[in-house]
């Protein structure tokens, strides 16, 4: 399956000052607002690379292949929900399983719950994370994105660390949230301007909704160098939130 660029939708520690209690209020509803090798050497290295390779073809290869059978209905109709649009009947239809115009279709859980270790097992468990961030379930969006690997994606990691910050931030978790926002935003090539400004802008704000006016000016500092050419620099969004803080030159 192509790598998946995910949930554009979709994120906002409870402390007795007011202050810090105005901050959460202006972060609610922040998630609605931006919801956009091991080489063995030795006499025995032949028999050891046979023994590999017929573990890669006769358990490895099947195991892979029945998986990606397994998960293509609910990968199919999460596919067509991240272009279209979520709605609950169908995110629980991905997530638990169920029949779609008289086909079975089998859920994500179980797919992780049999071949968690697969790749398709490990796209499960991207997908769970995402479709439970978009009914509301938090705690269960936390646990399968924190468990899937991007495996390099730099794009596809930062999606989920995206949602793993909105997780975080609808939790009132807001040190978790930032520092997600932040991964998400480091995790990119810097040549990568529009992705790397708008994910900087996501934390950026963020931290300027939670009050927290030193990490979101440094934050906004760092897209006007290294993104200088993104649409968050471009349009001016940068130099607004920074004249806010009096830090225009």
């Amino acid at each position: 399956m192509a790598e998946k660029q995910v949930i554009e939708k979709a994120t906002p520690v409870t402390t007795a000052t007011a202050v810090e209690t105005d901050s959460l209020a202006a972060a609610k509803g922040f998630w609605d607002k931006y919801s956009r090798p091991i080489i063995y050497v030795g006499g025995s290295l032949i028999v050891l690379l046979v023994g590999y390779l017929s573990y890669k073809e006769f358990v490895v290869a099947p195991k892979e292949l029945k998986a990606s059978e397994q998960i293509f209905g609910a990968e199919n109709i999460f596919d067509k929900m991240a272009a279209t649009g979520f709605n609950k009947d169908s995110v629980n239809l991905v997530i638990n399983g169920g029949e779609l115009e008289g086909k079975k279709v089998t859920g994500v859980l179980k797919t992780i719950n049999e071949f968690g270790g697969t790749k398709a097992g490990n796209r499960a468990k991207f997908i769970a994370g995402a479709s439970y961030l978009q009914i509301g379930e938090f705690s269960k969006a936390i646990k399968y994105l924190s468990d899937f690997n991007g495996n390099g994606a730099t794009q596809v990691e930062s999606k989920a660390y995206t949602m793993l910050g909105h997780a975080y931030a609808e939790q009132k978790k807001t040190a978790d949230a930032l520092n997600f926002y932040k991964k998400a935003a480091t995790v990119l090539d810097p040549k990568d301007q529009a992705f790397g400004g708008d994910a900087f802008l996501l934390a950026a704000t963020y931290a300027d909704a939670i009050g927290n006016s030193k990490e979101a000016v440094d934050l906004f500092k760092k897209i006007q160098t290294k993104y200088p050419t993104s649409p968050a620099v471009s349009n001016g969004d940068v130099e607004k939130y920074l004249a806010k803080y009096g830090e225009v030159e």
